[in-house]
Parts: C-alpha cells; structure tokens; sequence
C-alpha cells in the first residue's frame, strides 16, 4: 500500500475529489428543493437530508474513486 502524504494531495482536483462533488450534489439537489427562509432552516433541512441520505449514493461515490485514482496513478499523474 503507498501512502501519500496530504501535501501532495492536489487540493481542488474534481479528479480525486469524486465523493464531495457526487455526494454534495446530491445533498444540494434535495436540500434546495424549495425556497429557504433562514440559516436554521438551511441547517435543519441539510441534517435532515443527511440523514435520509441513501448508502447506495457514498458506496457509488467511493467505488467511483478508488477507479479515478487507479487511472490517475496510471498515467502518472
């Protein structure tokens, strides 16, 4: 197993950071479906959202990394 270190980690790829932009998506799409009034009601509807969030959608989402990473690390970069 090769561990890279976190300051190699390229800090904005959407390459690499699959699992924020699937997962975040998500949560937006469905934390936004309508108008909100407030920062608490942001807050209680993404807590909400987060809990009902489905497993299948992290699962896709690493199973989906680990296959960016494996062609990362095939062409060398």
């Amino acid at each position: 197993m090769i561990f890279i270190t976190s300051a190699l980690w390229p800090p904005n790829s959407p390459d690499l950071n699959t699992i924020d932009y699937t997962v975040c998506s998500v949560l937006q799409e469905r934390v936004y479906h309508t108008k909100i009034s407030d920062v608490d009601e942001l807050k209680r509807r993404i807590i909400s959202e987060w809990a009902a969030l489905s497993h299948t959608v992290i699962d896709s989402a690493v199973k989906e990394r680990r296959q960016r990473l494996r062609t990362c690390v095939h062409v060398g970069g």
